[in-house]
């Protein structure tokens, strides 16, 4: 397993500096000109000349690449062009609120789907399996845009039960008397909607990938030597089958957290929320390079290492695998 984890990290910084590569190449082949959106009309020529010299942007190409190699090695990502501060206190602050929506919203979706997949695999040829099976494939299947802006149209605009945007009430959080539990509240209101999104988006994979390992787990012989033990059906669907039908859900929700740390644009974007996949889509737009770079390489980075942990921990949860 040692020999395993170092080649595979020796994979992972190979891949890296690739990545570092071509996320360079292409924000400089990208259309629109950074140093536009930043130079003010009232400038005079020396000044503006000074601040494109400030971010290095009037050095040849290979001079800026060597240079990004360098601050990346360091940690050290720049300035965002159109915030003026460090890219990583902008990404300090984004990070928090994308984790929170959507570890919350993977969680709730997989333990949803594990659940009603048990009971879909063990009911097999029954209407709870088929209701289930087709309520997942059509709502894996919806366009997650034309859901979001469905729920706020339905929830949000007609009945006004929840917040249509935004993560906090100013009115809350500006009040010196709001307490604790009434900013919490605040803030988990504000998730209903999104977390809705995700919840109904995701949870028919977890449902499929878990109906479809249970299946394949009672059809083991141990599961046969359990009935013949005389153990009831609860006993053998919750403490023999589901434990290793588990394994795959894991591998998938593993990699859906890793992959939910961009935040999912289209979701941040169409709620307003304020996390990162939602600031990956204003930096891109506004070609503010150091805060595109360091988003993709965020995501990138922690893809990767989750890829890593999950193959370990693939392997302790079932002793037969062997890498």
């Amino acid at each position: 397993m040692t020999r395993y984890v170092i080649n595979r990290l020796v994979q992972i910084v190979i891949i890296l500096f690739m990545i570092l590569t071509i996320l360079f190449v292409l924000f400089r082949l990208a259309p629109g000109d950074p140093v536009a959106r930043m130079v003010d009309p009232n400038m005079t020529p020396e000044d503006a000349a000074r601040l494109v010299a400030q971010l290095g942007l009037d050095l040849p190409i290979w001079r800026q690449y060597l240079a990004y190699l360098g601050n990346c090695l360091t940690g050290n990502f720049g300035h965002s062009f159109h915030y003026g501060l460090p890219v990583m206190e902008i990404i300090g602050q984004r990070l928090p609120n994308t984790i929170l929506l959507f570890s919350t919203g993977v969680l709730l979706s997989a333990m949803a789907g594990i659940a009603w997949g048990k009971l879909a695999a063990w009911n097999k040829g029954k209407a709870t399996d088929l209701w289930l099976t087709v309520a997942s494939l059509i709502t894996h299947t919806l366009f997650l845009p034309w859901l979001a802006l469905l729920l706020i149209w339905v929830f949000g605009y007609k009945l006004d039960w929840f917040p249509i945007n935004g993560m906090i009430s100013d009115e809350v959080w500006l009040d010196p008397d709001s307490g604790a539990l009434l900013k919490i509240w605040d803030v988990a209101y504000h998730m209903i909607l999104p977390l809705g999104t995700l919840f109904i988006m995701h949870f028919g994979a977890y449902l499929l990938v878990m109906r479809s390992s249970m299946l394949e787990t009672l059809k083991e012989d141990y599961i046969v030597t359990a009935r013949a033990k005389g153990l009831t059906e609860k006993a053998i669907r919750n403490h023999h089958a589901a434990p290793n039908a588990w394994l795959p859900v894991v591998t998938s929700v593993g990699l859906s957290l890793a992959f939910s740390i961009n935040g999912g644009a289209l979701t941040e974007t169409v709620f307003s929320w304020p996390g990162i996949g939602r600031e990956l889509v204003f930096a891109v737009s506004q070609n503010d390079y150091p805060l595109a770079q360091a988003s993709f390489l965020l995501v990138a980075s922690v893809v990767l290492f989750s890829n890593l942990v999950v193959d370990v921990l693939y392997a302790y949860l079932d002793p037969r695998i062997r890498y």
